[in-house]
């Protein structure tokens, strides 16, 4: 091919980026708003791949089954018009699908389920699921197949290159981030944005590549500090906590500023690393070293504070650029040093929600900006400095679907409710407001051998599940991880916080006297959520 035919061709064949990019303009042409959205003639394709750093998810235990939770998409079914293409790297069992189904009022179920498509990869590797859909062009001449391409789009866990690829390869548009933003939602670029929307944040380091970096990184920022107690040592693409640690600078008195000279701080601070309180389980400062020159590091303040408390934010960018709120939580934190997410309650404590919201706004509108799309979610640190008067600080940002997307969806989707912006609650279609507590990480080492059979006879006996008469009730989901890990998630529903707590509870209690009450309770979750749970967190 001469010069000239070449530079032709180059410009008939957009990039794979700009292909993407006008296949996510449908969206924007076709965008009403959210309600119509919902409620139009769409296939929806469901690819809950986790594309992620697979040696960070090797720390979560069960971690493939959270292709699971994305499995709330299917109460979308509850919408007559829609069809649903639910794609796994291994095949989902039966009763997990007919629990899910069988939560829609109104429906019938055989309605619903011929509008649902099940499709595995038959591939349970340790790789993201979207990589192994693009290694089966059979696979996906079945999913093209499927959809129909004006009415069609695809929502995903997290969006990354393969997922851009994916978008291209089937010719349907990615409701969600365009990759190129992905720098957004890391440490450093979350810090980045705080500062660019006047966003309260610790103060911290820009991203290094390299432990001795970091160690002068981590010097300064005390030298900035001299009252600090302890830093945290993150990297730069960690999620749920497990990418981070804690630096304890009480044992360092010794090279504290003022002490001795900062080429003295910085080697024993480098030294102080291999003595770092890490969150993930049998995490060792070789491995997370190595980890800093692939994926960067950073150094920030650890909040310190009498009561303190780790709520959230959740929003998302319409196609049209609108900003819209969400959700409020609580988060429920645990592991070592309380950075490990387990859980969250709904709505926030009153004190801070609006305040939140306003925050959360803030920086959806800076997004909107840089061109983002879909969901995202902002993690503060709340500490008391008064009666009922809370300080907060901006953590991170996360460009994906987290640990508070599902149960807060679960329950928009079966009450057909509203959230309301001026008190942060959520009324039902009927009226109430309603509460939830929701967890990833109910697990026992008494539930392991219990099959997914098992779980809905135990649920069906005591009445458990999700009653949409009164809209109360359990509603569960990582089912087929309880075998092997003894791992459940669930969202209790209530109508007030004491009867969300106290369904919640009820599940604990009855699924303990189902299997023993004499095996200890889990290091991670080992008592019931109560109203002042609240770990330590940055």
């Amino acid at each position: 091919m001469d010069i000239l035919n070449l530079a032709a061709f180059s410009q008939a064949e957009p990039s794979q980026a700009e292909q993407f990019r006008q296949l996510q303009r449908q969206l924007r042409d076709r965008w009403q708003s959210i309600e119509l959205f919902d409620n139009s003639e769409n296939d929806i394709l469901v690819i809950p791949s986790l594309s992620l750093d697979q040696r960070e998810l090797l720390k979560i235990e069960g971690a493939h089954f959270y292709e699971e939770r994305l499995l709330f998409s299917l109460i979308r079914l509850r919408n007559p018009r829609s069809r649903v293409v639910y794609v796994t790297s291994k095949p989902l069992p039966s009763i997990v699908i007919d629990y899910y189904l069988h939560l829609l009022p109104g429906i019938p179920f055989s309605h619903a389920r011929d509008r649902l498509l099940l499709l595995s990869t038959y591939d349970a590797s340790n790789r993201p699921l979207t990589q192994k859909l693009l290694e089966r062009p059979r696979l996906l001449d079945r999913i093209r197949q499927a959809l129909r391409p004006n009415k069609s789009f695809m929502i995903c866990y997290n969006s990354t290159a393969m997922e851009q690829q994916l978008s291209v390869e089937l010719g349907i548009p990615l409701l969600g981030l365009d990759p190129d933003l992905l720098y957004w939602g890391t440490k450093s670029g979350s810090r980045q944005i705080f500062q660019e929307a006047g966003i309260p944040h610790p103060d911290g380091s820009q991203q290094v590549w390299s432990a001795k970096d970091l160690a002068v990184a981590a010097a300064e920022l005390w030298e900035r500090h001299p009252d600090l107690q302890r830093l945290v040592i993150k990297l730069n693409e960690g999620f749920s906590g497990e990418g981070n640690a804690l630096l304890n600078l009480r044992s360092l008195q010794e090279v504290a500023p003022g002490q001795t000279s900062h080429a003295v701080r910085v080697e024993a601070i480098y030294r102080g690393f291999e003595s770092l309180s890490f969150q993930a389980k049998d995490e060792t400062w070789a491995n997370f070293s190595s980890r800093i020159q692939e994926l960067g590091a950073i150094a920030e303040a650890f909040i310190e504070g009498a009561e303190k408390r780790s709520p959230s934010f959740q929003g998302r960018i319409n196609p049209d650029g609108e900003v819209e709120i969400l959700s409020t939580h609580d988060q429920i934190l645990g592991g070592p040093d309380g950075q490990i997410f387990l859980g969250c309650r709904f709505p926030a404590d009153p004190a801070y929600r609006l305040q939140l919201q306003e925050m959360g706004v803030q920086v959806g509108k800076n997004l909107a900006a840089k061109g983002a799309l879909e969901r995202y979610g902002v993690d503060f640190i709340a500490v008391q400095v008064g009666e009922n008067q809370w300080q907060l600080e901006a953590i991170e940002i996360n460009l994906r679907k987290g640990g508070t997307t599902h149960p807060f969806m679960t329950l928009k989707y079966l009450t057909k409710g509203h959230y309301n912006l001026s008190s942060g609650l959520f009324h039902s279609q009927h009226g109430p407001a309603k509460y939830y507590i929701a967890t990833d990480n109910l697990q026992r080492d008494s539930y392991r051998g219990l099959l997914p059979h098992d779980l809905i006879d135990i649920v069906a006996h005591h009445q458990l599940h999700f009653d949409s008469s009164t809209e109360t009730g359990s509603v569960f989901h990582l089912i087929g991880c309880l075998s092997e890990f003894g791992k459940l998630g669930l969202t209790s529903i209530g109508n007030s916080p004491q009867e969300a707590e106290e369904i919640y509870n009820q599940v604990i209690a009855t699924l303990d006297q189902e299997t023993t009450a004499a095996t200890p309770h889990h290091a991670y979750l080992g008592t019931r959520f109560t109203a002042t749970s609240a770990g330590d967190y940055s």
